[in-house]
């Protein structure tokens, strides 16, 4: 009973606070990588447009196959720290180290530098799996409150756009700094060393101050018998579909931006600031965009309370289908309706996110019930094995659709490439949010079920406390 007890009881304040860093780290490169890559790769490298694409596919599905692997890994250790957090201490270092040499241009033909791009990209996602996966399935064992699980991924997010904001609010300016308005390739380089550097300090952070209270027994199953569970697990096909769709909504929509403002939207003469270069106005969409992103994950827990995760999931991913669509209507010269249907999107689309999270953590209890065997580390690694998996078709389709629409680096872009970068933004970008609705309409664990399902659990737990 005291173990149930300490599982389900309220995670102080401070321990909230470490775990968010961890993901304030992560999302610091993957706001790096989902923004800013694309156009480094083009029109900083000098890669083409098709090759990134090609790329980014062959790269991320070699890394979303290492996220299953370094789940039933971690599901495997046993150290006086835990399954999970030590990875977060010893993996710190290599990450900065080889985030600085990914964003890292050198003086190469141009062969070399598309294989440097492969070998350099190939190692950072494989150091950002080997400190996210064990990060993401942490939460699963800091808590068995589904409702504190929910104040994590809350947490966990508002660290995530919070790490995000601050790159793209300070990114575009320290890269001019550095690059003293003529080397973006230095600027670059330098840019991404603060921020590599600051993410080792919060991994080591975030290990210090966090506790991992679910001790499930160390997994010594053969791996067809992990599989087998995991195949019978429904609610997980729907939401790894669910997932993937989600990213590539991302992924198109945060890749186009850098290419929309500087290609199509271009300076503008904004309200109360009068002209504005294109620089400027990407900077602050992307920060606008993230901190819409932090409200409505401020917002997921009470909406979710009242509405069930399933739900408002649901219901916001429509209304972001319906408004990615419109955003294709809007003029360049209408920067204030730009930016009004920017935050609004960002909001339903921050709900959603920390609602994902708790789902799969709902989906490893689910198994647990239907299996008698928890495989924590097995979902999550899962989830973020779908999550990558999207990103890598998002980034592709990115690469594709701007080669396809004869997008070329660095000069004034004709009607077609523009008409692609607009559709990337919006209508393809709703596209795979569309998807991201038809499949969260078909999953079946809804708060009622899950509460069920808690509740079993318990009383096992409760059964096999009292043998011991």
């Amino acid at each position: 009973m005291m173990n149930n007890r300490i599982e389900q009881m309220p995670l102080k304040l401070r321990e909230k606070v470490a775990y968010g860093a961890g993901d304030f780290a992560s999302s610091m490169f993957w706001k790096l990588f989902s923004m800013f890559l694309l156009f480094f790769y083009t029109d900083v490298v000098g890669i083409s447009a098709a090759a990134v694409g090609t790329m980014f596919l062959v790269t991320r599905i070699w890394d979303s196959a290492n996220d299953p692997i370094m789940g039933l890994i971690a599901d495997r250790t046993k150290t006086r720290w835990g399954k999970f957090r030590p990875y977060l201490l010893f993996v710190a270092v290599p990450f900065a180290i080889i985030g600085i040499l990914t964003f890292t241009s050198p003086d190469l033909s141009a062969t070399g530098k598309i294989i440097y791009a492969y070998v350099t990209y190939t190692l950072m996602m494989m150091v950002y799996t080997a400190v996210n996966v064990p990060y993401a399935a942490l939460m699963g064992v800091m808590s068995a409150n589904t409702v504190e699980r929910t104040s994590l991924a809350s947490f966990r997010f508002l660290g995530a756009f919070s790490g995000g904001l601050f790159v793209t609010a300070t990114a575009t300016y320290l890269i001019e700094y550095f690059g003293n308005g003529l080397d973006s390739a230095v600027g670059y380089q330098f840019t991404v060393a603060i921020y590599s550097v600051l993410a080792a300090v919060l991994f080591i952070f975030t290990f210090a101050g966090t506790k991992e209270r679910l001790r499930p027994p160390v997994q010594r199953n053969k791996l067809k018998d992990d599989l087998k569970d995991i195949i019978k697990n429904g609610p997980w096909f729907i939401m790894l579909a669910a997932n993937i769709s989600f990213l590539i909504f991302n992924s198109l929509r945060e890749a186009a931006m850098i290419f929309y403002f500087r290609y199509y939207v271009g300076p503008q003469d904004v309200i109360y600031f009068g002209s504005v270069s294109p620089s400027v106005l990407v900077s602050t969409y992307m920060s606008l965009w993230l901190a819409a992103n932090i409200v409505g994950v401020l917002l997921a827990k009470p909406v979710a309370k009242r509405l069930g995760k399933k739900r408002t999931f649901f219901s916001f991913m429509v209304a972001t289908t319906i408004l990615s669509f419109s955003l294709y209507f809007v003029l360049p010269h209408q920067v204030e309706l730009m930016f009004l249907l920017n935050f609004i999107i960002g909001v339903t689309t921050g709900i959603n996110l920390p609602i994902i999270w708790s789902i799969f953590a709902d989906i490893a209890d689910y198994s647990e019930w239907k299996n008698n065997r928890r495989a924590t580390g097995l979902i999550f690694s899962s989830s973020s094995m779908s999550q990558k998996f999207g990103w890598t078709l998002g980034g592709a389709f990115s690469g594709w659709i701007l080669a396809a629409f004869t997008y070329q680096p660095g000069v004034e872009q004709s009607d077609l490439s523009i008409l692609g970068i607009r559709l990337l933004i919006s209508v393809f970008a709703g596209i795979g949010a569309l998807l991201c609705v038809i499949c969260i309409y078909n999953y079946k664990l809804d708060d009622n079920t899950m509460k069920e399902i808690t509740a079993e659990l318990m009383k096992r737990r409760n059964e096999e406390n009292a043998k011991e």
